[in-house]
Order: structure tokens, then sequence, then C-alpha cells
């Protein structure tokens, strides 16, 4: 039986959608049809209900669904023990990370790990969203903040907070603030994640914990991606409030500069999940080992 009819059967049972579930899995609707239709053949039931306005599983795909996700993460499990024993650098890594981050940095590190170790592959969603490792079909993923789900393996990267910046641009047109309530007078640029906007935004006095500040910012820009929120900083729009790891280039050539440089965030940590042990191979460890040392080198700067 095909793996990759497995795999859209389970996608188009959690999306509710052919359409969307060959939108996940890059093929077209089309080809989508007809694997389903190949599987229902191979299976001889009707796994799926479906009209001009909607698709309803049946109580005979409700059964087969269930095996189909325990045979899908035992080959994924499977794949993952061979390249463990082998203690080899090898095969796809499916890795989701942060779109900022990805982009800016992510992009060269994985370059260099690739070179060295041609073997490897990298499958990379982009997404400030949070992906589901199953329905994403993820090896990893790169989280900020503290993990809820006790059954994630979590490797600690580094401990980062977010700082205040802006271009020299921006500063000089529009002065530099002196106190957080300043802000008020300024355009923050604002993010948004699952639409809710991030504006308000809770400043803590370095080296005194307990003096913080929570101003209520506004902004004539919203983005729900942190690389267009950066650009927009860099282009001299307004002040933005960014992760100290994704700024760190931009603080060191100078496209932007810290703004309130006495106030920063609560620090975070910044972690690479896996959804098992057993997907703990060489290659994610190398993996973690270069984030590690990478993040440590950027945030010195």
């Amino acid at each position: 039986m095909n793996t990759n009819d497995l795999s859209l059967f389970v996608h188009t049972a959690d999306s509710g959608s052919i359409t969307r579930a060959a939108e996940q899995l890059d093929i077209s609707p089309a080809a989508a049809s007809a694997a389903l239709k190949r599987l229902e053949q191979q299976l001889d039931t009707q796994l799926f209900i479906r009209s001009t306005r909607q698709l309803r599983i049946t109580a005979q795909g409700e059964r087969f669904l269930v095996y189909s996700r325990k045979a899908l993460v035992n080959l994924q499990e499977g794949k993952a023990s061979i390249h463990a024993v082998a203690g080899k650098v090898a095969g796809e890594l499916r890795i989701s990370a942060p779109s900022d981050l990805g982009r800016n940095l992510l992009l060269g590190w994985l370059d260099e790990i690739m070179a060295q170790h041609p073997d490897l592959s990298i499958n990379l969603l982009l997404s400030d969203s949070i992906a589901d490792f199953y329905l994403d079909r993820m090896d990893l993923a790169i989280r900020y903040g503290n993990q809820s789900d006790s059954t994630m393996v979590a490797f600690k990267l580094a401990t980062i907070d977010r700082v205040l910046c802006a271009s020299p641009d921006y500063l000089a047109m529009h002065g530099m603030p002196q106190q957080p309530k300043d802000l008020l007078q300024h355009n923050c640029l604002l993010f948004q994640l699952y639409n809710r906007i991030n504006d308000l935004w809770v400043l803590e006095r370095v080296g005194h914990p307990n003096t913080i500040e929570k101003i209520r910012v506004s902004s004539d820009r919203v983005a729900n991606d942190g690389d267009v929120v950066r650009r927009w900083a860099i282009a001299g729009k307004g002040i933005a409030y960014k992760s100290r790891l994704e700024v760190s280039d931009d603080l060191r050539t100078g496209r932007v500069v810290r703004v309130l440089p006495e106030y920063q965030s609560a620090c975070i940590d910044v972690n690479l999940m896996s959804p098992s042990r057993k997907q703990v191979t060489p290659s994610v460890l190398l993996l973690r080992d270069m984030l590690r040392e990478k993040f440590a080198h950027h945030l010195t700067i």
C-alpha cells in the first residue's frame, strides 16, 4: 500500500477537504482525488462520503484512520532508527522554524551543515504559526517559550530576550524615546499571530526585574510575519520589539539601533523540539549542537 496515499487519507480526514489536503502535500486536487479512489479500491470500501458541498468520513474510514496514523508513525520511527543505529548523518530532516529566524539566520547555517554532510537533506517549513508535528509531517521544530506537552523532547538552544529597535533614519526624523511612555507618540510596528495583535508591550528594566512597564502602543502597520516587521524597522517605518537573536546582525551593522536600551523583555528559552526520542538521530544531535554554537555567537554581538 502506497504510504503517500495513507498520508493523504489522514490529511483529508483531519482537514475535511481534499483540496486542503492536496495543498498541504503540494499535489493537485485531481491527483489527490485519484489517490483516495485508489486507496478505496485497494480496501474495497468507501472511506469518504462526497457531495458537492462537503466531505464526510465513513464509519469504515474512521476505523481505518486509527491504523493509518499508527502505521505512518511506526514507519517514521523505523526510518529514524536506521540512521540512529548506523550513527550516520544522513536522510531527510523536516524542520519548522519562525519566519524571521529561518530566513535570516537558519538558511545560511543549514547550507553549512549540508555542505559538510552531503547525504543529509532538509525540508524547511517557515511560519510564525506553530506547526503540527503530525499534520505537517515535521521531525523538528524551533520554538520559543516553555512547552506544555511533556511527551515532547526539548533541547534548550539559548535563553533570549526581546529588545526595542529602530533605524537611524526613523529616530533622526521622530526623535529617540527617553522613557517607555514616549512610545505612545511613535509608530510601533506590530506583530499578529492567530488574529491576536501584540500591541501590549511589557518592558522590564535591566537589572530591576520588579520594575515593569506595560505600554499599549499603536501603529499603522501590522503583519503576521516576523520578518516583515523587521524589514519595516530597517526601512524606517517605526519602532519594533524584536527577539535580540533575530536582529543581532542588524544591530551589529547599524541597520537598526537600540531604543530604550535600559529596557528589555523577560527572558525566554528557545528550544529544538522533537515528538519522540526515537527520532533523535545523529543528524538531529548534530543540528542541535550547531544551533547552540551559532545562537551563543549571535547573542554575544
